[in-house]
């Protein structure tokens, strides 16, 4: 079932607290799901594998359509393969009612939420507001208006002792683990640079494709991804998984406020597709009225996929950038490249042809010396201790870092590491201090850097 994260909203002003909530079928101890209008392939992800805390059995409320069907066929595609099938029941309700219906009969205590962007904030605060834990895809707010109600959602859910967060995969991606887990070793990294807006201490850069291959078959996008009223510009989408690592990388367990950010810049810019290309990607024969604002020539579909900014967080400058192309070259995929400079070595992430398109880790020192070199294999014990197998081997600049298969679990598997994080904290008694305020501090950055961004159109 749909497994959106649901950010941890109770906490105690000293750590964590036990969520709670309203919801019924908890007295056996269960954590039953429930997939609100499941309008995203990441709602099934979530149920890619099973979970000995979940039930079996998922309620899914959402209006009939195609959508609802993708979202059933992958439920059922995980339910039959021949190795380690999942055994979900899926009862399904589809009245034009689907989410009162849903907040009245609360079946589960758990709402899973990946869908239409334009709803889910108000989805997420009625949820909330009803008593009931939510588990939510990224973004939950996409402009100003949403991130407020986003704020009066966590407020709620920290009266009511409820769990909201976010899906934040990436963090589970292990040249990110390990580019974290290097940096906070000074021996290795020294401090993180300051940097300034032309050459920032931090870069995150990322590129995407609309069409795609999803569980090994062609992902079928709605027509509304295409509309940024809709799904969101891309910088206000793709961009949270990224402000989220620079938090979670440059300052671990540390809580980020609004005021530790400063916006200095932010634009976007559109990706133009044509009516074969929106064809392929959707099945739709021709644009609906919706998108018709952003149609030129009576062909081309700019969509605002294109965007970045640049700021500050507590005096470190970072830049965050998003780009969208129709389909990636045969044997490539979605790219990532990150860097993080510190006072001894740059810690960084490529994924190009050199790489054969699969992100490497380089540890790249500003100095080579004999001592440099002890003191990184002297430190890499500490790195095995954690990530046994892993090893450096000498490259054209600095250091390569190799990292056995079994680490690389692939995007998909992502979604189950997530929400066994998110069950950790519901069962387990809440999450830590930061995360809550880190995540309201990211949608203000984004909502932000998006209306800059329209300002400077």
């Amino acid at each position: 079932m749909k497994k959106a994260l649901i950010i941890l909203l109770s906490m105690a002003a000293a750590g964590c607290s036990k969520p709670g909530g309203d919801a019924g079928g908890e007295q056996d101890g269960k954590i039953r799901l429930m997939t609100l209008d499941p309008g995203h392939f990441h709602a099934a992800l979530v149920q890619k594998s099973m979970y000995p805390q979940v039930d079996s059995v998922v309620h899914v409320y959402a209006p009939e359509g195609p959508e609802l069907k993708a979202h059933m066929s992958l439920i059922e595609l995980y339910n039959t393969r021949a190795e380690d099938p999942t055994a979900w029941e899926e009862k399904v309700y589809t009245g034009d009612d689907f989410l009162q219906k849903m907040l009245s009969e609360k079946p589960g205590n758990v709402v899973v939420m990946a869908g239409n962007n334009q709803k889910k904030t108000e989805y997420i605060l009625q949820s909330v507001e009803a008593g009931l834990n939510v588990l939510a895809d990224k973004p939950m707010a996409i402009n100003t208006e949403d991130f407020r109600l986003l704020q009066k959602a966590f407020a709620a859910a920290e009266e009511k002792g409820l769990l909201l967060y976010d899906i934040m995969t990436e963090r589970y991606e292990i040249t990110t683990l390990l580019q974290r887990e290097f940096s906070r070793l000074p021996e290795v990294f020294g401090t993180l640079e300051k940097g300034t807006p032309e050459d920032p201490a931090v870069t995150k850069e990322s590129v995407h494709h609309f069409f795609k291959y999803v569980s090994g078959k062609p992902l079928t996008r709605p027509a509304w991804f295409f509309d940024v009223e809709q799904e969101g510009d891309g910088i206000v989408d793709v961009t949270t998984h990224l402000v989220d690592l620079i938090q979670w990388e440059c300052f671990p367990g540390q809580v980020i406020d609004t005021s530790d950010i400063e916006l200095l810049s932010a634009r976007r810019w559109p990706t133009a597709l044509g009516i074969s290309q929106f064809r392929k990607a959707t099945g739709v024969e021709n644009y609906p009225d919706y998108l018709l604002k952003d149609v030129e020539n009576d062909s081309v579909l700019n969509v605002y996929a294109n965007g970045e900014m640049n700021y500050t967080i507590n005096g470190i400058h970072a830049k965050v950038s998003v780009k969208w192309n129709f389909q990636a070259p045969e044997g490539t995929g979605d790219t990532h490249y990150s860097i993080m400079r510190g006072s001894k070595a740059n810690l960084v992430i490529r994924q190009e042809k050199e790489q054969n398109y699969k992100p490497t880790l380089y540890i790249e020192p500003l100095e080579e010396s004999s001592e440099y070199e002890e003191a990184l294999k002297t430190s890499l014990e500490k790195i095995q201790a954690s990530y046994p197998g892993v090893e450096l081997k000498k490259a054209a600049k600095g250091w390569e870092v190799i990292v056995p298969d079994k680490y690389k679990i692939g995007h998909e598997a992502h979604f189950s590491e997530v929400t066994k994080k998110y069950l950790q904290f519901l069962t387990g008694g809440g999450m830590p201090e930061w995360e809550v305020p880190n995540m309201i501090t990211k949608y203000y950055l984004t909502t932000k850097a998006l209306e800059m961004a329209k300002a400077n159109d």
